[in-house]
């Protein structure tokens, strides 16, 4: 091969390079409890308005008090690299070092609890909305994981109302978003091309609607009255437990053993799915650390083996079956696959989480790699899910994809 034609070729391979989408990187077994927030509980995908603050919490169960270091990009709406350079949207620096961290107290498990709040004094502002990628490295500038979040700016009305599907075929099933944007702080200039939108239930990343198109507009309000493109399969609430006393058995918790370290052996889970709904409170996939002996739970709450279990039918045998909720971000890998046990029928699986309260359901993933989140849970328009609609604007000539407002919504008044 010519020295030409090599370099022909990268230079076809540049654009594939830096306009790829980005994707969030999933931590090593040793990193656990990754909570990112903004001044709310929720411990995932923090949407916050510019100059509020952002803070991201974690575990490294090693002991060894290593170093990290984290890394801020800025992003356009589809997650392709923004052509902002990094002085256009911070105000100081990153790739610093996380300062904060403490060790365990009084726990079986011994790890190191690390703290990074932005801004700080080292990473001072972030300029200005849109998308962000915030990554941790270690001493060798190895990427340990990464998390998304956005920043918006408060100049757009966001009004989001949820319906019921109006295809008959899934009216029992599927929740349908209806959404208006209005704004008195500008002019959304050809709204077709510059107004974009995200439409997220319950902070998962994985299922959302992106970019719907406004249907037709009536005086300055953008009007969204889509069915299937805006519509949602239901679910069903979240399975729970609660194990902030790891010495006696809890809510959800069937049988208590010391090892190494706790043993917490759950209530054997049934197949959920063709029967008749019945409302059970959740937190919409989410968790909360705590203990009920702790003064501080980021560092006096202990690691605990949880052991699930599903009781198996024929159908489901030959399936993959995993544990599923925004304890890991709603990632899907090998450590979260259930393991059929042929002799009991039944499936089984440990996740070592730290003491809390804990949202989970157990999902199927099909040969195409798709996520069937109702397969054994159900789908019912009467589950309570929680949607938020993230509006993007780049006007002729801008150099960026702004966030222009957010709106939320719930189905607990789900309506026709």
């Amino acid at each position: 091969m010519t020295f030409r034609s090599l370099y022909l070729i990268c230079l076809l391979l540049i654009p594939v390079l830096t306009f790829s989408q980005v994707t969030e990187v999933n931590p090593p077994d040793y990193i656990k409890t990754i909570a990112f927030r903004g001044d709310t509980r929720e411990s995932q995908l923090p949407i916050l308005k510019l100059e509020d603050y952002v803070i991201l919490e974690f575990d490294a169960l090693n002991g060894d008090e290593e170093d990290f270091y984290y890394k801020i990009e800025h992003f356009n709406f589809d997650w392709t690299p923004s052509i902002l350079v990094k002085s256009e949207y911070m105000d100081g620096f990153d790739n610093q070092r996380i300062r904060n961290y403490e060790n365990s107290l009084n726990t079986y498990q011994i790890y190191s609890h690390y703290k990074l709040t932005i801004p700080n004094l080292q990473t001072k502002r972030l300029k200005v909305s849109g998308n962000y990628l915030l990554s941790v490295f270690n001493d060798d500038d190895e990427l340990v994981f990464s998390r998304k979040f956005m920043i918006y700016e408060d100049k757009a009305n966001v009004g989001v109302s949820i319906k019921r599907s109006r295809d008959v075929q899934f009216i029992e099933e599927k929740q349908r978003v209806d959404i208006v944007i209005s704004s008195n702080e500008m002019q959304l200039n050809n709204p077709k091309q510059n107004v974009r939108t995200l439409v997220i239930q319950n902070n998962n990343l994985n299922t959302a609607i992106s970019n719907l198109k406004p249907q037709y507009t009536i005086g300055n309000k953008l009007i969204y009255k889509y069915d299937t493109e805006s519509s949602f399969w239901g679910g069903n609430e979240y399975l729970y437990f609660e194990n902030k006393d790891v010495r006696a058995a809890n809510i959800g918790v069937q049988q208590v053993d010391l090892q190494d370290l706790y043993h917490n052996y759950l209530f054997a889970n049934t197949e959920r799915a063709g029967k008749p709904y019945t409302y059970n409170p959740d937190i919409n996939g989410n968790y909360l650390v705590t203990n009920i002996d702790a003064d501080n739970p980021n560092i006096e709450a202990d690691y605990v083996w949880v052991h699930f279990s599903l009781i198996a039918n024929e159908a489901l045998k030959d399936k993959s079956i995993y544990i599923y909720g925004n304890f890991n971000n709603y990632a899907i890998d090998e450590s979260t696959k259930m393991i059929y046990d042929e002799y009991n029928q039944v499936f089984t699986n440990a996740l070592l989480l730290k003491q809390g309260f804990y949202n989970y359901k157990y999902v199927i993933v099909n040969n195409s790699d798709d996520i069937e989140e109702g397969a054994i849970s159900g789908n019912y328009y009467q589950t309570e899910n929680n949607y938020k609609v993230i509006v993007y604007y780049r006007d002729l000539g801008a150099r960026y994809d702004k966030i222009i407002g957010l709106g939320e919504g719930s189905s607990v008044n789900i309506s026709n």
